[in-house]
């Protein structure tokens, strides 16, 4: 069977054990960028968080500030985790590659250490699926390196590759989307932070 998880089903019980615990997640890099991020969103505006792995600490932070937050995430593994850890948070258990993103639009969406593990197709398709499903104004989130690179993930060793911000950039024009700031985490994580133009022709779902 084809893992769609980008090898992270196979390493799960490590990742929970480092990153996904009740223990963990107050000291989680990510916390206070995601956040500060959350904070610029109305109270009750509909996020999706793609890739939310076990929902410590990334998606419960979007909980607490008050956000309509659902999630995807392809190992089941994580989902199960997810499910205990949020109980009540709507979690489907997908790869983002064909995922069906609820059906519905997003005032904003996140997708947190994710971006990177997908193949350059993969990364441009996303973004592109990303401007279906975001409302006019709506934001997205997602962190990869500024510097076009490949690298092999520190947990899975498969290859990961980060466009680069010009190619990012260029990509989320092309589909109505501005970056309104970059900027990093105390882990060195590179935050693309854009905008829906009110105006995009992307079409809506």
């Amino acid at each position: 069977m084809t893992d769609r998880s980008n090898g992270y089903e196979g390493v799960a019980a490590e990742f929970l054990a480092r990153r996904g615990s009740a223990r963990t997640r107050s000291k989680g890099i990510g916390v206070k960028a995601v956040r500060e991020w959350a904070r610029t969103l109305p109270h009750g505006a509909a996020v999706i968080d793609l890739g939310c792995g076990p929902g410590f600490p990334i998606t419960e932070v979007l909980v607490m500030e008050g956000l309509n937050v659902c999630a995807i995430d392809a190992s089941p593994s994580f989902v199960e985790a997810f499910r205990r850890n949020l109980p009540g948070i709507p979690v489907i258990c997908e790869a983002v590659e064909d995922s069906t993103f609820f059906d519905r639009t997003f005032d904003g969406v996140i997708a947190w250490g994710l971006m990177f593990l997908l193949s350059a197709e993969e990364q441009r398709r996303l973004i592109h699926r990303v401007a279906d499903i975001l409302g006019p104004g709506g934001r997205l989130l997602f962190t990869s390196s500024v510097e076009p690179l490949v690298w092999n993930d520190a947990m899975t060793g498969l290859e990961s590759r980060s466009l680069g911000a010009a190619e990012y950039r260029r990509h989320m024009s092309a589909v109505g989307l501005s970056v309104a700031s970059e900027y990093e985490d105390e882990g060195q994580n590179h935050y693309f932070d854009a905008f829906k133009d009110a105006h995009s022709l992307a079409n809506p779902r």
